[in-house]
């Protein structure tokens, strides 16, 4: 239930607050003095989008708010679902900022819209002129019968169902898009697989090849120097190892007599240590080298084919070409793969789509178990309405599984005797239409456990004894539930336990919208003006009192 609503710097209204009655509440005024836009309030807290165009001073925010009781309403999931702390009085806040920034709050937690819109749904029902239009839509229609069969559980399991399917459905529907991409180039991916597999490239080879081919190719001049140089250490007459070991002999007779003589002795001989060190690798290595032909065409061949990969490939070394031939691997193990992938994911679609088909049917039963007496019922209700003649009539067809279910409703309307029901585009009059409108909502209201109902002019074409039937219906329904009526309506606005007058005030420079309870005598005054006009007769306020009794 609403406790509390307060609006601030919003379109006209400057600053309001209003704390309705559990039961009855009416708001009248003269049209265009700003109802429509607390009900834009009210939108707002229940997760419509906000607009800086309704901001009335564009310097300062805008600030909604409204305090609702639901401690009998069982909502506790709702806010554990969405990591948001519960309370028994709900605080529900929306901000719009002068830069356009618009926020939401839950108990001064910080939310978003989506679970405004789903929070708001619980506490509140706002029938609008909207509601009207949205009447003729099939959509809108079976929402009703399902209200009415009461099924929320039911619907609640075929959506978790359904979303399941369509979960795993686009899963299987991209593997086998993938599958389908995949083997346009299965065979060309094939192919540079098995030419990279078959190469064997290995990490280092390329530099270890062009570093032998380079050996290969000037065989001859590295033979020849590494000889002059084994002849210059040490197979000449006049040899460096020969001409040092004499220096050795010579500085070891006299290495006794100084420091600095044993010094030079011991350098020299590590110098001819090394020396012959330099001998026997030169040694090794010359015997190493030979002129090989056909090794130099084989390191050749094996470097052409590197180069051509590389080239082919467009990278730079033979760890790109490694890459590619991973990557080249895990596309033809996918694509081997995929098959199975494909057949798992056709298994698993098709056991959801069996839930889907088991819930469906499900909730199909309990609507076309609902549908005669939701019939039955409408007609009553048009009957006391003042349309003894009017029925409804729901055709029911069968279609392929979606959002909603299987089933497709077509609400077909006739207010006269002996007139088909027609579609209700076609036969319902604006009176008509909020009629029938009207009978639906006060069959739901005890259907559902909404804490408020709002309507906003449902009354629109209706006078007479037929509005009075229609006030006493509220009245019924306020009983079990919060109502707030916006009304035109003398014999509507009487029956209230609050009454809230909106009004401009045209007092200071900027136009506001202003809205206040009316006292007894007030309300006896503001209803003689809706009955006789604003020059009213003493005849007029005798009807009010006669009213408000």
């Amino acid at each position: 239930m609403l406790q509390r609503f307060s609006i601030e710097n919003y379109a006209l209204i400057k600053q309001l607050e209003i704390e309705p009655d559990s039961q009855l509440n009416i708001i009248t005024g003269e049209t265009g003095a700003g109802k429509s836009i607390i009900l834009g309030a009210l939108g707002l807290l229940l997760g419509n989008r906000a607009d800086t165009k309704s901001l009335l001073d564009q310097e300062k925010k805008c600030v909604i708010e409204g305090i609702f009781d639901v401690k009998a309403y069982h909502l506790q999931s709702i806010f554990a679902e969405n990591d948001l702390d519960y309370d028994d009085e709900c605080i529900v806040r929306r901000e719009i900022s002068p830069n356009g920034k618009s926020r939401a709050f839950v108990n001064d937690s910080p939310a978003n819209l989506d679970f405004l819109k789903v929070l708001g749904k619980q506490l509140m029902d706002i029938h609008s002129q909207h509601d009207n239009l949205l009447l003729g839509s099939n959509q809108y229609q079976l929402s009703l019968l399902d209200a009415f069969a009461q099924n929320s559980s039911i619907h609640t399991a075929y959506s978790q169902a359904y979303q399941d399917y369509k979960a795993k459905k686009e899963i299987l529907d991209q593997l086998i898009s993938e599958s389908a991409e995949l083997r346009k180039e299965a065979d060309y991916h094939q192919f540079l697989f098995e030419e990279l597999d078959k190469a064997g490239l290995k990490a280092e080879e390329q530099e270890s090849l062009e570093t032998e081919l380079n050996k290969l190719e000037n065989a001859e001049e590295i033979k020849l120097k590494l000889n002059e140089a084994l002849a210059a250490l040490d197979q000449s007459e006049f040899s460096a190892n020969q001409m040092l070991q004499g220096a050795k002999t010579a500085l070891n007779s006299i290495s006794k007599f100084t420091k600095e003589y044993e010094s030079l002795f011991q350098r020299l001989n590590s110098s001819l240590i090394e020396i012959k060190d330099i001998i026997a690798e030169l040694e090794t290595e010359e015997g190493q080298v030979e002129y090989e032909p056909n090794r130099a065409l084989e390191v050749q061949d094996r470097l052409s084919l590197i180069y051509k990969l590389q080239q082919k490939h467009q990278v730079e070394d033979i760890a790109g070409l490694l890459v590619i031939h991973e990557q080249l691997a895990d596309k033809v193990l996918r694509v081997e793969n995929l098959d199975d992938a494909i057949t798992e994911a056709e298994k698993s679609t098709s056991m959801a789509f069996k839930l889907v088909e088991t819930n469906a049917n499900n909730l199909s039963k309990s609507r076309l178990s609902v549908i005669k007496s939701f019939e039955t019922e409408v007609g009553k209700l048009l009957d006391s309405l003042g349309m003894p003649h009017a029925r409804i009539v729901i055709n029911h067809e069968v279609q392929s599984p979606n959002e909603s279910g299987i089933d497709k409703v077509n609400l077909l309307f006739s207010a006269n005797k002996g007139i088909a029901p027609q579609s209700l585009k076609q036969v319902a009059s604006g009176g008509e239409f909020s009629r029938l409108m009207f009978a639906i909502k006060f069959i739901l209201a005890d259907k559902t456990a909404l804490p408020t109902i709002v309507f906003d002019e449902i009354d629109s074409g209706i006078s007479g004894e037929i509005s009075i039937q229609m006030a006493q219906m509220m009245g019924k329904m306020a009983e079990n539930h919060q109502v707030i009526t916006i009304t035109h309506l003398p014999q509507i606005a009487a029956r209230g336990k609050s009454h809230y007058f909106v009004y401009k005030d045209n007092a200071k420079d900027v136009t506001s919208s202003n809205l206040r309870k009316l006292s007894h005598e007030e309300r006896l005054t503001e209803i003689a003006q809706m009955i006789g006009g604003n020059q009213f007769s003493e005849s007029s306020l005798e009807s009010a009192r006669e009213l408000m009794k």
